[in-house]
């Protein structure tokens, strides 16, 4: 017994040491870090098959938006004082479509891609442009009127009844981790995160009372069936808007992400994606990669664990040491097929892991 609480004692000074050692010297690199985020935000909104309607281009879960969420969290370390040169281009593209939202036209309209697309693709891009929106104003202190008129536009598209009441209608193309059946709980929870960084109180005004709480209903009904990916959203949206989980529903998401963490101190991707296989059958990629890893840690912290957290603790070491130095990049890869990595498309991944990675070492 004594020598249990000896190693457990040792264990969790080790841990303070290392969240101690990142406070003091991060260890990682801000500046490269942010010169890939806004290399690839640039690259995307230039590709042809991003583009939309009215010069516009489609806001993507993998590179657009984890760059909108984690962008601005750079500005401190950076000691910068404005938004860079790619957001700022890519908040005007947002800004247009929230702006003309009744002339825009859908990101897959019905008549291209078939039955449900248009519904979905409304819904999406509602939660997105209300997403990218609220975390520029998080970072200002003052919510915009554009971004009130987002959230106007994301409430008209609010499901009222049926088995997704409180909800939204979300893309699914069976592509995992943001397009697949399942994937309407990230939809949901990046909801529930944009309402509750709204500056000025906005979750809680009187006339978002109901619609707030039917969103938090609508998250915890999907607890058991979300997988852990999905699982590590609502845990971040717990934090936001009040309502989400219990206590009991909370711990039981942290102790199950914990769960899965690996020896490295990191996450795998493919671990959290459930029973999920590749469209091209190959094998999912089982290492440790910075998506899951900044995910997890990011949402861990989200729920009131902090640096010192001896979980916590041993995913952000994991994430000091494995960012790609040369790039500024963490990797990650498909899960829907094998992509090469030095393509454009095969960084998509490491797009995002790099946005969570540094959302999880700057908190």
């Amino acid at each position: 017994m004594r020598t249990f609480i000896f190693t457990s004692c040792l264990l969790a000074g080790v841990a303070v040491a290392q969240a101690q050692h990142l406070a003091s010297s991060p260890g990682w690199d801000p500046k490269a870090a942010a010169a890939y985020m806004d290399s690839r935000q640039s690259w995307w909104m230039t590709w042809p098959n991003a583009a939309r309607d009215h010069d516009t281009a489609c806001v993507s879960c993998h590179t657009a938006l984890p760059y909108a969420l984690a962008r601005p969290a750079l500005r401190g370390p950076l000691a910068e004082r404005e938004a860079s040169a790619p957001e700022r281009k890519m908040l005007e593209h947002v800004t247009k479509r929230v702006r003309l939202w009744k002339e825009v036209e859908p990101f897959y309209p019905d008549q291209t891609r078939g039955l449900p697309k248009t519904s979905e693709s409304r819904g999406t891009e509602a939660i997105l442009n209300a997403a990218v929106l609220s975390a520029r104003d998080a970072s200002l202190g003052t919510l915009s009127d554009d971004t009130r008129q987002a959230f106007e536009n994301l409430w008209a598209l609010q499901f009222k009844a049926g088995e997704q009441a409180g909800g939204w209608a979300w893309l699914n193309f069976h592509n995992e981790p943001w397009e697949a059946p399942g994937s309407q709980y990230f939809g949901n929870s990046l909801a529930a995160i944009a309402l509750g960084s709204a500056p000025g109180g906005y979750a809680a005004l009187p006339a978002n009372q109901d619609r707030v709480k039917a969103l938090a209903a609508c998250l915890r009904g999907g607890v058991e069936k979300a997988d852990l990916l999905n699982s590590a959203m609502i845990l971040w949206a717990s934090s936001k808007i009040p309502g989400v989980l219990t206590p009991e529903q909370a711990r039981q998401i942290a102790d199950d992400l914990i769960a899965k963490q690996q020896g490295d101190g990191g996450w795998n991707t493919a671990s959290l994606a459930g029973d999920w296989k590749r469209n091209d059958a190959t094998p999912l990629d089982t290492k440790t990669d910075g998506y899951a890893t900044g995910l997890v840690v990011y949402a861990l912290q989200q729920a009131g664990r902090p640096s010192v957290d001896a979980v916590v603790a041993r995913g952000r070491a994991w994430l000091v040491a494995n960012q790609d130095r040369a790039t500024g990049m963490w990797s990650a890869s498909s899960l829907n097929k094998r992509r090469d990595p030095a393509t454009d498309i095969g960084k998509f991944m490491s797009d995002a892991a790099t946005a969570y990675a540094v959302l999880a070492l700057t908190k």
